[in-house]
């Protein structure tokens, strides 16, 4: 197995980890490239973090009751989505 990877492929790989699992393969080229790259280490803290903050957002507004949506809003959205599914 090659062990070695650009910084290009080391960022899709940590885009990717955000969404899905990686592979033992996939995790052993990350592990050892942010091992030599300050660059793409830099780059996977800052991802995780954006990423955290983002979900902390989102959690803070869904749990916000004050947080209402318009009843026009609410039927555009609708409306938005169903055009979307047909």
């Amino acid at each position: 197995m090659k062990f070695m990877i650009t910084c290009k492929q080391a960022s899709q790989i940590i885009s990717q980890s955000l969404d899905n699992p990686l592979s033992w393969s996939d995790r052993m080229k990350l592990k050892f490239h942010l091992f030599i790259c300050d660059a793409c280490t830099r780059f996977n803290r800052q991802l995780h973090l954006i990423s955290n903050a983002l979900k902390s957002m989102r959690s803070d507004t869904e749990n916000d009751s004050t947080i209402q949506l318009t009843s026009e809003a609410k039927i555009r959205i609708l409306n938005n989505i169903q055009a979307k599914n047909h």
